[in-house]
């Protein structure tokens, strides 16, 4: 009545391979790692998308280097 031990007669439940929990605790810390960079954000596609026009722009930047034609100073 109430006992908090398994009969002696029943065995415990079979433990899962490592393999198969590591994999189950990988999936888990994926899925926070989601939860977390979404939180407070209600449109997340929209986030990504401007996410990576912003990097391809800055890229591009990058590799086209200074404007060719530059503002020019006069002193009068």
């Amino acid at each position: 009545m109430g006992l908090c031990f398994p009969c002696p007669a029943e065995s415990a439940p079979p433990s899962p391979s490592p393999e198969e929990k590591r994999a189950k605790l990988a999936e888990a810390a994926e899925r926070r790692q989601k939860e977390a960079a979404s939180r407070g954000i209600l449109d997340i596609q929209s986030v990504e998308a401007k996410r990576k026009k912003k990097e391809q722009l800055e890229k591009q930047m990058e590799t086209s280097g200074p404007p060719a034609g530059g503002l020019r100073w006069t002193v009068s």
